[in-house]
């Protein structure tokens, strides 16, 4: 396993939904993804040679959403990743649009980048401490 800053995983996938409530439960239903939290359904796996646990988020958000922003587009994926800071220093290095605001949870911090075609990316370094129920 390497340790230099960079992408571990996806840490979720989120789109815009007409009505995320009638979807989150129409997948509860048709495919068994169950909301777990207010945040959707988390699939959890372990990571690392540590072996703690770990999850990835799939979650449907209102169409009038605006966490996407400045993105136009309906989705936006969440990446798990190592080293946050070095590695958005690293893109800034490339030229990359990245938000200044970082975000921080007990379960980890948060930062956001947008790709060429205007998409935008969450970042998420993950904390020792996965989250909690309902987080």
């Amino acid at each position: 396993m390497t340790d230099k800053p960079g992408v571990t995983g996806i840490g979720g996938i989120f789109f815009k939904s007409r009505d995320p409530k009638a979807l989150r439960t129409w997948y509860a239903n048709n495919l068994g993804l169950e909301p777990m939290t207010p945040y959707g359904h988390n699939f959890k796996w372990r990571e690392g040679d540590d072996n703690r646990e770990a999850l990835t988020v799939w979650n449907p958000f209102a169409a009038d959403t605006t966490y996407f922003d400045p993105s136009p587009h309906p989705f936006m994926v969440n990446f798990r990743v190592r080293h946050l800071d070095a590695l958005l220093e690293q893109l800034r290095a490339q030229g990359v649009q990245v938000d200044e605001r970082i975000e921080e949870y007990d379960y980890g911090r948060f930062a956001w980048v947008m790709d060429p075609e205007g998409n935008r990316i969450e970042l998420w370094e993950p904390s020792q401490t996965p989250p909690p129920d309902g987080q």
